[in-house]
């Protein structure tokens, strides 16, 4: 009797040890139907999706992706707006120095980019330097407005603010103003002497901010310039990027503080004490991209003791086209000679 019940007892336990088995086989059959039957599922999707995509585009089966579509539609507007400058570019030549380039469209109106904008730099008292410069060649009223509209050419006077903001330099410079409308005032800088090189600093900032121009360009307040060769040299340089005109010239840096020209950073140029290869300060141009160099690192500009040499500086270390060019010599008229120094 022992026996038959031991027995019962093992067979009970086998047959209950077998049935978590079975379980166990069922449920990982069904798991792999399953998944195979999802996998399954997705693929067919991506082939619908891929059908639909191809009846909507009409390419069927395209060996170039919508990336390289976008590329090679962008190229190809590239082509015909360069092909456009191109033609403009031949008849600006045709015509003079004048670039009719149109940079901005809106609606119907449409504005001309400036050829080149002149900052005169000027002081406090030389009222009659600037009268004889607005008789000479820069015009007033719809003179001054017809050299804009006609020839791209923006002559301001620039000047700052008295140390003694609002007293009668200020006063009178205001008043001048109202009556001829051609002045930049520099509101944030104060008119001295040893802030000169500041002063054409924040011009081309303040310049390169307010007008899309070609050029920039700084002239003193006695020089008088032959305005249409001025234009016809600076359109021989529209080729040119990054480009920086003038009569080249170097000289001795002055290091005795009595001196006319003393340079107080005079050890920064070397054993010799010569200045690098600039342009002289009666007049100079730089492009666009030059100027908008100097909008953007202003703060961190460095000046030394005459603008000239300062601007010179700031150009060195850049990958910028120095133009030596004679006719901007403006010690005396000479043939060909754009200007002249008084």
């Amino acid at each position: 009797m022992q026996s038959r019940g031991s027995s019962a007892r093992l067979s009970g336990m086998a047959f209950r040890s077998r049935v978590p088995t079975l379980l166990l086989s069922m449920f990982a059959t069904f798991a792999s139907i399953y998944v195979a039957g999802r996998l399954w599922q997705d693929a067919q999707n991506r082939v619908y999706l891929i059908k639909e995509l191809d009846k909507i585009t009409g390419q069927g089966q395209s060996a170039i992706s919508v990336d390289d579509t976008l590329k090679i539609i962008a190229c190809r507007e590239q082509v015909k707006k360069l092909s456009a400058l191109e033609m403009e570019l031949a008849a600006a030549r045709q015509e003079g120095f004048y670039l009719k380039r149109l940079t901005e469209t809106n609606g119907t109106h449409s504005k001309k980019r400036p050829l080149v904008v002149i900052g005169i730099l000027t002081r406090f008292g030389r009222s009659n330097n600037r009268d004889a410069i607005r008789k000479a060649w820069m015009g007033t009223g719809a003179a001054l407005k017809k050299l804009e509209n006609e020839k791209g050419i923006i002559a301001r006077f620039v000047i700052g603010r008295s140390a003694n903001r609002g007293d009668q330099f200020d006063r009178a410079i205001e008043s001048e103003n109202r009556k001829t409308n051609d002045f930049v005032i520099l509101d944030d800088h104060v008119e001295a002497p040893e802030e000169y090189p500041k002063k054409a600093k924040l011009f081309f900032a303040y310049a390169a901010d307010k007008w899309d121009a070609e050029f920039y360009a700084k002239v003193n307040d006695d020089v008088y310039v032959n305005i249409d060769a001025f234009g016809a040299t600076l359109a021989t340089h529209l080729d040119k990027p990054r480009v920086y005109i003038g009569c080249m010239k170097s000289g001795e840096v002055f290091s005795e503080p009595g001196h006319k020209w003393y340079e107080p950073d005079w050890w920064k140029f070397g054993d010799k004490r010569s200045y690098f290869r600039h342009a002289s300060g009666e007049m100079y141009v730089i492009s666009q991209a030059l100027a908008k160099f100097i909008l953007i690192n202003r703060s961190i500009l460095r000046t030394y003791a005459h603008d000239d040499v300062s601007v010179g500086s700031w150009f060195i270390g850049l990958d910028v086209k120095h133009v030596d060019e004679a006719k901007f010599c403006c010690s005396s008229w000479s043939t060909g000679a754009i200007c002249a120094g008084v």
